[in-house]
Parts: structure tokens; sequence; C-alpha cells
């Protein structure tokens, strides 16, 4: 029977136990938890954990460098960054493993910051690297670097103020004294409750003028000297000008960084040696392999890490035949390869987070490092007036040696020779405690009276002093002293390069483009035809509208590019293959309407430019012709119209491509002519160039056209040679004319 009520009471037990658990519940309202139990661990985390101050440190940053100080290390030797950790803790009880991550992202060997805090020996991974761990702390070695003396700058002379550590048994600094704006120098990342911080690093030179630039101007041109955000890790940011000025202006936006990479012809690999600072080779190449698996990329046959001592490396091995800047443009465009940039500029003001533009940023750090530099002076000010006081008590006894020892001699008690010092001399407490405690062996007039002489130092430096505590216009001078000679002093070159939006080509949308032979016409009214072989052999007479007529027919592919010049100094870069295959029966694509021309703008000439490697001889009125290199009109963009396609400085009247040197004959209204060799020329990189002379043309008269010499009707072409330019031209013979030769001037 008791084996049978055993479980009878033990269920009686549990329903007592649960009941009066229920018992104990006590209700509470949402809103009262919250405020109680989860504001404070918030308010923890965004003021005490993860958003940085204006000096540009976390606290745990600040713990982690201070410490490193205090143990010497900024002049010292390495010593092992376990003994760093371990003497951290006093002042950070987060842990260890907390603390020597927060050293390793200071670190050189690291790579996450332009000018790294800590100076380390030993593996420290990367931060392009997902997957290249750290050694262990006891197997690294670390110091401060050289940069650091800026961070502790006179830290001792109540630049700043001192708290109490957790458990009140030191002190530590509230903020490090920095001597220039490390808050927009130090990329940080801090995520808190409810916000975040993203802030982008800048070049410390550019960071230095632009500063010293604001105190002289506050309203001064930011972008003028800090010209973009700089990365360690390098890449090329893709310029545009409205995005960098709304960052500038509120703190929020983003921008695109994207890889740098060279192609290596022999081995048929492309390497990338820069990445985006927001990605990791580990996530690029998963993206790739993604996509290879997927078969959206078919043009590579392998992907490599090679990263070593020399720095980072990704090899891809290209398919036979590929382009490589066309997969790059699809890489760029599919994979981290170029990445966006998001920044959030919440910074801690006075303890409450701000987010805050550039502007405000340099207005918030000026005047708090006006306040610094004041305590500073304010410092020094106080023991130069202290020292001053203790040697204007021992130039009173100057005036009486013997009296003063006959006071020490005939004293009887210790405790009263400070007194009977006060009495005998006028001095007061502090005075007479120092002329007590002089050595017996400097009471000598030479001793005295070089301490005496210090007085008059004393006083002009005191002077001057209190006129800098007076003069907010010298406290400015010397904070911009101070940024020239950190800006001298580290001098880091930039690391991630600027590209201008517009030059940025992306890849083409869609399936590639079919490539095929094509004839192309253009019509002196500017009508355009793209006609296949098989058409134009099939195909009757061309047709054209009444009083047009053919201008230019020349073959292409369809994948070419065209250079279409106009009147108004613009030439308009098109793809063959955005046009439709025409017949020889239509008139074509009227080019002023399929290109959005200006009214009144009329087609001149169109050019097939090939890779960009030859030249245009352009050929003006007033006889001067310019030599410009095609790849002055190569640009990475997709944008049709090109603005200042050529001088305006008289009127264009032949357009000559050139791939290589060639006679060309040219032709005055005078009825002159003139043969001479393209060498004589030399090519101009400006678009806008005016050229040289080619023909002396008298005043009535012009220069009307140029064609290759082997075009041209002359028969005797050594008649008119030129061996140097610019010459007047002969006069042309009856059997080297002919027809009037069609010209760019519509008359």
């Amino acid at each position: 029977m008791a084996k049978k009520k055993q479980p009878e009471n033990k269920k009686t037990n549990i329903n007592a136990a649960v009941e009066g658990l229920h018992a104990e519940v006590i209700e509470q309202p949402i809103t009262e938890t919250l405020e109680l139990n989860y504001m404070p661990y918030a308010m923890s985390v965004i003021v005490s954990r993860a958003i940085p101050e204006i000096d540009g440190f976390k606290p745990s940053h600040r713990k982690l460098l201070y410490t490193m100080y205090k143990m010497n290390l900024l002049t010292g030797s390495r010593t092992k960054s376990a003994n760093i950790v371990g003497q951290t803790m006093r002042l950070n009880p987060h842990g260890d493993a907390a603390i020597y991550e927060t050293m390793v992202r200071l670190s050189k060997g690291c790579e996450a910051l332009l000018a790294p805090f800590v100076d380390s020996k030993g593996n420290f991974g990367k931060i392009y690297s997902r997957d290249m761990s750290y050694a262990a702390s006891r197997y690294t070695e670390a110091k401060l670097s050289d940069i650091c003396g800026e961070l502790f700058r006179d830290i001792d002379k109540d630049t700043v103020d001192f708290i109490d550590n957790y458990d009140g048994s030191t002190k530590e600094p509230a903020l490090l004294p920095t001597t220039f704006p490390n808050v927009l120098v130090s990329a940080n990342t801090g995520i808190a409750v409810g916000m975040a911080s993203q802030i982008c690093g800048f070049n410390l030179n550019e960071v230095c003028e632009t500063t010293i630039n604001y105190i002289k101007d506050p309203e001064c041109d930011l972008m003028q000297s800090l010209l973009a955000p700089d990365f360690p890790t390098g890449g090329e940011l893709i310029y545009n000008a409205s995005e960098l000025e709304e960052i500038y202006r509120t703190g929020r936006g983003s921008f695109k960084v994207r890889s740098k990479w060279r192609y290596i012809k022999e081995e048929n690999i492309i390497e990338i040696f820069e990445i985006p600072y927001s990605t990791t080779v580990e996530a690029i190449m998963d993206k790739v392999a993604e996509l290879i698996k997927t078969g959206k990329i078919k043009e590579i046959n392998d992907m490599r890490d090679e990263t070593d001592l020399g720095g980072l490396k990704l090899a891809v091995d290209l398919k036979r035949g590929i382009d490589p800047d066309k997969l790059m443009q699809k890489l760029m465009k599919m994979t981290p390869l170029c990445d966006s940039f998001s920044c959030n500029f919440n910074i801690l003001i006075a303890g409450n987070p701000r987010v805050m533009g550039i502007r405000e940023i340099l207005d918030e750090w000026t005047a708090w490092r006006i306040e610094s530099v004041r305590r500073r002076v304010y410092f020094d000010l106080a023991k130069k007036r202290d020292k001053l006081h203790l040697l204007n008590g021992l130039k009173k006894i100057l005036l009486d040696i013997d009296k003063a020892i006959a006071i020490i001699r005939n004293t009887e008690l210790e405790a009263e020779v400070v007194p009977n010092l006060m009495i005998g001399f006028g001095i007061d407490r502090v005075q007479a405690e120092f002329v007590a405690e002089i050595k017996l062996r400097n009471i000598n007039k030479e001793y005295i009276l070089k301490r005496v002489d210090e007085t008059a130092q004393l006083e002009k430096d005191i002077a001057d002093l209190e006129d800098i505590l007076n003069s907010p216009r010298r406290v400015k001078k010397i904070i911009i002293d101070e940024l020239a000679e950190v800006s001298r002093k580290y001098n880091l070159p930039r690391k991630t390069a600027i590209v201008y939006s517009d030059e940025v080509e992306e890849s083409d949308e869609g399936s590639e483009i079919e490539d095929y032979a094509v004839t192309l016409f253009l019509s002196r009214e500017g009508y355009f035809k793209k006609i296949t072989p098989l058409s134009l052999r099939m195909g009757g007479e061309q047709k054209y509208k009444e009083n047009d007529a053919p201008f230019q027919i020349f073959e292409a592919t369809n994948r070419a590019e065209l250079l279409i010049f106009t009147d108004k100094q613009q030439v308009y870069k098109v793809r063959i293959s955005d046009f439709d295959d025409s017949k020889a029966s239509v008139l074509g694509v009227f080019l002023p309407s399929h290109l959005e021309m200006d009214e009144g703008e009329n087609v001149i000439c169109m050019i097939n430019p090939g890779d960009y490697s030859g030249s245009l001889l352009l050929f003006y009125a007033n006889g001067k012709v310019a030599r410009l290199e095609l790849s002055a009109y190569a640009t990475k963009t997709n944008r049709k119209r090109l603005t200042g396609a050529y001088s305006d400085k008289s009127l264009l009247v032949s357009i000559l491509p050139l791939t290589k040197e060639r006679e060309i004959a040219v032709f005055s209204t005078e009825g002159r002519a003139m043969v001479f060799s393209s060498s004589l020329l030399a090519p101009k990189s400006s678009r806008t160039t005016i050229g040289v002379s080619l023909m002396n043309i008298k005043a009535k008269y012009s220069l009307e056209r140029a064609v290759f010499a082997e075009e041209s009707p002359i028969k005797n072409a050594a008649r008119y040679r030129a061996r140097s330019i610019p010459v007047a031209g002969a006069l042309l013979r009856d059997e080297d004319k002919e027809e009037k030769q069609m010209s760019l001037i519509d008359e």
C-alpha cells in the first residue's frame, strides 16, 4: 500500500510547488521593464562600447593604447602581446580575447587602418581575408607605432580629463589628446542598440590640410582638399561628386569602390591585387564559384588565391579568346569585386550620439582641441608661476645669506626652521620650504644668482603664455602648426585611387552582340544605313532623298564603334550594333534625331576608331591642321556625347583617320595644292588644340579639303610636295584637276 501511495504523494508535492511558484509571479508593465532593465543596457552599449568619440577611439581602443603607453612601449622595444593583454585587463574587464582582437585591428600587420597604431611582429591576420586567422597572443609581439606620439602628446599636462577605471584602483583618460582629427583618418565601425556607426577613413595629409583650411576659413570648400575617402586595401573609388557632397554634408550616404587588376597576356590570366575595403578574398571567390556553377560565367577556367608575403593576389585563368576587359566588367557587376561602402558618421559628443557631416565633425574637433591646448597652456603657466614664486623667495635670501644661515643655526627645533625663515625674510611657507631644502653645497652666491637670473626668462614666458590664453588666434595658430608638423612628419601617400564615374565602363546588358561584316553609308544630309553583304548584293540602287547624295561609304563589323563628328564641336560615340540592319531601298536613320542632337546641329563626318590606337588629322579653313591621338576620344563610359571634340577657332573642313604615316593632299579655294607627309605633325592629346599652320592662305581664300594623296587627282605629286610646313602650295595644273570634290563645308 505504501508503494501505491508514493506516486500520489509525489504528484501532490509537485502541484503544491507549482502553485507556490505561481503565487510568486508579480505582474510588471512592459514599459517599466524596458526602462529599468533594457535602457541601462542599451545606453551602456552606446556610450561605453560601440560608438567612437571625437578623438576617433572607442573605449576599448583607448584603454589598450593607454596601457601600452604606460608600459613605455612608445619608446621601448616590443613585448609579447600576451603581456600587453594582461596589463590592459586592469582597465578593460571584458576578457583577453576581446582585448587581443582590438589590438589585432589596430596593428600594422592586419592592414585595417591607414595609420596603424600598433607596430606588430608576427601573424596578425589580414583585414581582406576572412579565413586568414591571426596567431595567438603568446606568439606575437607589439609596441606603439611612432604616430602614437601624436595621440599622447602632453597627456600628462592636464590636456584631458582622467576618470576612475572599473574598480576605482587607477585612473584612465576619458579621451586621448590627438593632435590631428583621427576620427576622420581611422575607419571605424560599431553596432550599438538601436543605432550604428560606420566611418570611412580619409588620407592623413588631406585631413590635416582640410582642417587647417577649415580653421582659417570655416566656409572653405572641403572637397578641394579632402578629395575622397581612402582605404588601406587600396582599390579604386568611383568618384561621384553629388554622392560625396551628400556624405560630406549629412554624414550619410554611400559610394562604390572597385578592385584593381592587370592582365598578364603571356599567361592569359588576370591578377587582382587590390580589393574593396568592405569585402574579403573568400567572399569574392565564393561568389565567382557560384556564378561558374550556375553557368552565368563561362569565360573562366580556374580562380586561385595566390596571396603571399608580397601581398594580396587573386589569379583568374581565362579561356582562350576571352576579352579580359569585358570579363572584368561582368565580374565587377556581379561580384564583390566592386562593392558599396555605406557611411553613417555617428559620433559621441559629450556622451550624446550625433550623426554629423564633415564640417560639423571638424567644428566639434576644433572646439575640443582648442580646449585641450588651452588646458596645456594653463598647466605650463601654473608650473612657471610656481617656479617664479619660489625663485622670488630665493631672491630675498640673496640679500643676506649669512642671516639665513644664522637663523637655521640658531633654531633649536627642526619644526621651527621654516617659521623662523618666514619671519626673518617675510616669505611664505612654500618659499621657506624651498629655501630650507637647499643643499649646503648650494649655499653660495653663484648658485643663487643663476637661479635668480631665471626669473627674467620666467616672467617673459609667463607673459607669453598669458597672451596665448587671451588670444584665440594664437591658440588656433598652435593647432595649425601641429597639424602641419603631423602632415610633414607622417606623410602617408594615398592608397585608394580616384576614378570618375563617367570613365567607368559597365558591362553590356543582355546577351553577347553578334559580330558580322557590314557596309556603312552616310549621306550628305545625315542619313545613315547599315547593310549586310548579302543585302548589298541582292539590293538595287541606293535610295536617297531629293538633292541628297552619298558622302561616306566604308566597311566595318557589327561590334565596332563609330565616332560621329558634328559642326558644334561635339562627337557622338555609338555602337554599330545599336542600329538595325537596313536595305538599299530605304532612306536609313536620320542621325540628328536618333542621337538627340542639339537644334541646328549637323553631322559632318563618321570615323571608325578601331582600338583607338591611331590618330586623326583635323583640317581647318584657316590653313591649320591638328593631329590628335584617337585615345583622346576613348573613355570608359557608355555616354553618347563628348563635348569639346575639336577646336572652335576655325571651320573644320576635313577629318582623316590615320593608322600609319601617309602622304596627304591639301587643296585651297585659291586653286593651290600641297602634298606633305603626316610624319611632319606631332600628335597632341588635347582635343581642343588649335593645331599648327599647314598652308599659308591669303585673307580672301581658305583651305577647302584634304584627302590621302593616292586618292587625289594629282598626277605629279613631286611638284606639290612640301618638305616642311607651312607653305603656300603650288597652283594646280589642268592635268591635276578634276571635278570639285565633296568637302565638309555646306555650300
